[in-house]
């Protein structure tokens, strides 16, 4: 019974929106028991039609640039965390050249010298080398704590006796 009031209730919302046109609605209700109730009718109330006009999207037309050039970089050295990077590359038309490192978790610099052109398509160099091995100190912090009362610590006396002879 509660899922046909619902489904009622948004029939009646749905007409109130608009969205199905605006006409008497009958229900009856079921039969329970050989008994049956007397039927409702629900009328909606007439709905005033608005005219709404979506307003009207302005396309941007990127203009096209048929020899397109820009030099990008960037570079990143972090002593905290030892995180080394950099990347630079170029672009004059369709030809693409550039070039990236680095340091691999190993410890070696990882390079790749690349090319990207119409005629050979992409084509990558890469090239690894060591690097001079830095230690990391791992220094933990010293932990603080209060406590209750002072403690006093003694040395207990030490206590030493001749051995006994027995004549």
């Amino acid at each position: 019974m509660a899922f046909r009031l619902v489904v009622l209730t948004c029939l009646v919302a749905a007409a109130s929106a608009g969205l199905i046109p605006a006409a008497p609605l009958a229900y009856a209700a079921p039969t329970y028991h050989g008994y049956q109730a007397a039927p409702v009718a629900y009328a909606a109330a007439p709905v005033a039609k608005l005219a709404y006009a979506a307003p009207v999207a302005k396309v941007a037309v990127e203009e096209y640039d048929a020899h397109p050039q820009y030099n990008f970089a960037y570079d990143v050295q972090d002593g905290l965390t030892g995180d080394s990077k950099s990347q630079h590359e170029t672009r004059d038309g369709d030809v693409v050249q550039g070039s990236y490192s680095l340091v691999d978790p190993d410890g070696t610099r990882r390079t790749v010298d690349y090319t990207a052109d119409p005629h050979n398509g992409f084509n990558a160099v890469v090239r690894k080398e060591a690097l001079a091995v830095k230690a990391v100190a791992k220094v933990a912090t010293p932990v603080a704590y209060h406590a209750a009362a002072p403690v006093a610590y003694h040395a207990a006396p030490l206590a030493y006796s001749a051995p006994l002879y027995h004549h």
